[in-house]
């Protein structure tokens, strides 16, 4: 099959001819119609992490079924399908329940293990779900891992109608889908970017208000922050919230340090969260939850031959939204 293959990290991604894996007795082979890119995409070329090479990106995958295993009774062939990019195995969903991504075996498609950037995609069964219906194939390939991320946030910060939700850094397939998410959930919504465009675009898409990034203080008081860029923007985050506030991290575009005010974390009794992805329950209700009608939001779409110009576009933080990949006409 045709993939882009990482052959050393650090390393550079090359397009070419790989042999699909061997087909397991649980799991699908996809034809891919879509997929989309992450920062995982960038992260894997400079060793951060460093996966098993060659390694084939792309941890959001939609497509039509083109092969089974001999134990799947699930979906078949000819099926259109999304792939869940919370990987773990049966046991530790069987252990940890809701919080499967808590286990010591999970992993995240297109990083810890081959992904869909290339003409097939491999994935275990019981990640293979219908695709929402009534959703274009880039909608499709656009919200896995990012509303699967963003869903998991707001559920671990107990988000309730009416409060106040600070969605930091707007333009990265995370922040979107939280602004998306947040919105349907019935709470007020507020959006940071230094850019005049995407906040700009931020009100567009639903956002009341928006500030820009670059100011020593927002003026913005927030039950809930949802942050992933880290130093740059953190001591506007902490400080942006109310006394019992939650922040909720799941990542850091800017770096993987910052200082924490202890006084002020015990005196405002903050609450500072992590949270991973999320489970196979929570997958499904992001799924319905798109099938139903939640924004998604499309930065801008590439052919897969495109995907050195679409990582470039991803790197220099052009995006608003998910960039996506298409493979072929469908």
């Amino acid at each position: 099959m045709q993939a882009w293959i990482l052959d050393e990290s650090p390393g550079s991604y090359r397009m070419g001819h790989i042999d699909p894996p061997e087909l397991a007795p649980d799991e699908v082979r996809i034809r891919v119609v879509a997929s989309a890119l992450n920062h995982m995409d960038l992260w894997v070329t400079r060793g951060l992490p460093k996966p098993p090479l060659p390694h084939v990106p792309g941890c959001d995958v939609t497509g039509v079924v083109h092969e089974v295993g001999a134990a799947v009774t699930s979906v078949a062939v000819g099926d259109e399908v999304v792939v869940n990019p919370g990987v773990s195995p049966v046991d530790d969903i069987v252990r940890w329940g809701n919080n499967s991504p808590m286990g010591p075996g999970f992993k995240i498609y297109g990083e810890h293990c081959w992904g869909g950037h290339s003409t097939y995609a491999t994935a275990p069964a019981r990640n293979v779900r219908p695709r929402p219906a009534g959703r274009s194939w880039a909608e499709c390939a656009a919200y896995p891992l990012a509303y699967l991320t963003a869903y998991r946030m707001l559920r671990r910060a107990r988000v309730q109608a009416g409060e106040t939700v600070l969605v930091v850094g707007i333009g990265s397939g995370v922040s979107c889908a939280a602004l998306a998410l947040a919105r349907h959930m019935g709470c007020r919504v507020v959006a940071t970017s230094r850019s005049e465009a995407k906040r700009t675009e931020a009100l567009a898409m639903g956002a009341h208000e928006v500030h820009d990034s670059a100011l020593d203080r927002w003026p913005v008081e927030a039950d809930v922050v949802i942050e992933s860029v880290g130093p740059a923007t953190w001591e506007q985050s902490v400080r942006s919230l109310n006394p019992g506030g939650r922040l909720v991290v799941c990542g850091g575009t800017s770096g993987p340090k910052v200082e924490l005010n202890l006084p002020r974390l015990f005196f405002k009794q903050y609450e500072i969260i992590g949270s991973t992805m999320g489970s196979y329950e929570e997958f499904d209700e992001v799924t319905a939850l798109v099938a139903h009608g939640v924004d998604v939001h499309v930065d801008r779409t590439y052919r897969l031959e495109d995907y050195v110009d679409a990582l470039a576009r991803l790197e220099q933080g052009e995006q608003l939204g998910k960039i996506v990949l298409l493979h072929d006409e469908h």
